[in-house]
């Protein structure tokens, strides 16, 4: 994961400016979250915390965001969406997913592209053993369209090389997840270009 960190680093300071396309894709994952008041979730690969407002805006001040992200520079402008929000119900974890000390079990996992992270093993189980049974997963990003859909394909193609270290596993980014949640029902999203999975975690 360390060409994940370093392409991270020197992305933090317009990685917001490069996801405002995607604001209705994140809409919309952290709806499927299904959140009640008082929910605890994991934000998995949080970024610079964009997803906070919208996950804040369900669960309320009695609920609890724990949120996951290795590249300082990413996590000190969330660690300042937090202060300027006035939250004090939000967890910052400066690590590694797979090595992540989460402090508890938690109630739903958002996946906000983070593909790398998807497809890494380790890190999917260590979010995975912390699941309530019944928690829902959701996770979103980019996919290969219809391979007749070249247009988009080329969008994916130039987006993935920006923004992930690898392009395995772009057919089906969520099927290491689905091997421990189970099924999962995925939606495509900007002509096929993207997708959002969901999922409920039996235990």
């Amino acid at each position: 994961m360390n060409d994940a960190l370093e392409q991270y680093r020197r992305r933090a300071g317009v990685y917001d400016l490069e996801l405002a396309a995607f604001e209705p894709i994140r809409r919309s994952a952290i709806a499927r979250l299904k959140l009640k008041r008082g929910d605890a979730v994991l934000d998995v690969g949080c970024g610079t915390g964009l997803s906070f407002d919208g996950l804040q805006q369900v669960i309320g001040r009695r609920g609890r965001i724990i949120a996951i992200e290795q590249c300082p520079e990413m996590l000190d402008q969330a660690r300042a969406r937090v202060a300027h929000g006035g939250w004090t119900n939000v967890t910052l974890l400066q690590a590694a997913v797979e090595s992540a000390p989460i402090p508890c079990r938690v109630d739903a996992a958002l996946f906000h592209f983070t593909h790398d992270i998807l497809r890494n093993p380790d890190a999917v189980c260590n979010v995975v053993d912390h699941l309530k049974p019944g928690a829902t997963v959701v996770a979103a990003g980019l996919q290969w369209a219809s391979p007749w859909n070249w247009a988009v394909n080329c969008f994916v193609m130039g987006a993935a090389l920006y923004s992930v270290t690898s392009l395995d596993g772009l057919d089906q980014p969520w099927s290491v997840l689905a091997e421990h949640i189970g099924e999962m029902q995925a939606s495509a999203e900007l002509w096929g270009g993207a997708y959002i999975a969901s999922g409920v975690f039996s235990g």
